[in-house]
């Protein structure tokens, strides 16, 4: 079995809807790669006063919805916020494997248990175990790790799957029916099984 690749471009921004929809609504339209992001710095149609993180924030959500379809991209830029949210929770599980591994293994642990909330420390045991699987993790700083850990926590709370980033209590998530269609339509068993682990 191949060892777990976890990238920490994930700093650049947790679910991103608003951001999302106007990527989305562009690739649409067509444009790919580097026209993509020259649209979006061109007129700041993410509207960011720097335009470092307005291309950070591009390629983030440009590389998490290239890999889907253009249903999905409809459903990013047309649904509702409930649906666009839980569409985007599954783009990122896909692109961020450290994302959906702690889903997995601390969330569904929790609530196996029964536990009620997750915690900053449950987040720091589970990095250890993904330093023993990846050892570059070692030379990530300590500023990346919590800009990633409070990315994570925050774009389970955008989710509802915790109440906020503040008190981590866990929620009785449950993935939209449409939704799960199209995953199962599509085969992303991965992202499946990652969301259906709160039934």
């Amino acid at each position: 079995m191949p060892k777990p690749q976890y990238k920490g471009d994930i700093v650049a921004g947790s679910l991103l809807v608003k951001e999302s929809r106007k990527v989305a609504d562009l690739l649409i339209q067509g444009y790919r790669d580097k026209a993509l992001i020259e649209e979006i710095l061109q007129d700041n149609i993410l509207q960011k006063r720097s335009l470092v993180t307005a291309r950070r924030q591009t390629r983030l959500i440009r590389d998490r919805l290239l890999p889907f379809d253009q249903d999905f991209w409809l459903m990013v830029r047309d649904a509702t916020h409930e649906q666009t949210t839980q569409v985007l929770l599954c783009a990122a599980i896909k692109h961020s494997r450290l994302l959906g591994d702690f889903i997995r293994q601390v969330i569904h642990t929790q609530i196996t248990i029964y536990k009620t909330s997750v915690s900053t420390r449950d987040w720091d045991q589970f990095f250890e175990q993904c330093e023993l699987a990846q050892p570059s993790l070692a030379a990530w700083s300590a500023s990346t790790r919590t800009k990633i850990r409070q990315v994570i926590f925050r774009m389970l709370a955008e989710a509802k799957i915790i109440d906020s980033t503040r008190t981590k209590n866990l929620l009785p998530f449950s993935l939209l029916p449409e939704i799960r269609t199209y995953l199962i339509k599509n085969n992303e068993d991965s992202i499946l099984h990652c969301l259906e682990i709160f039934l």
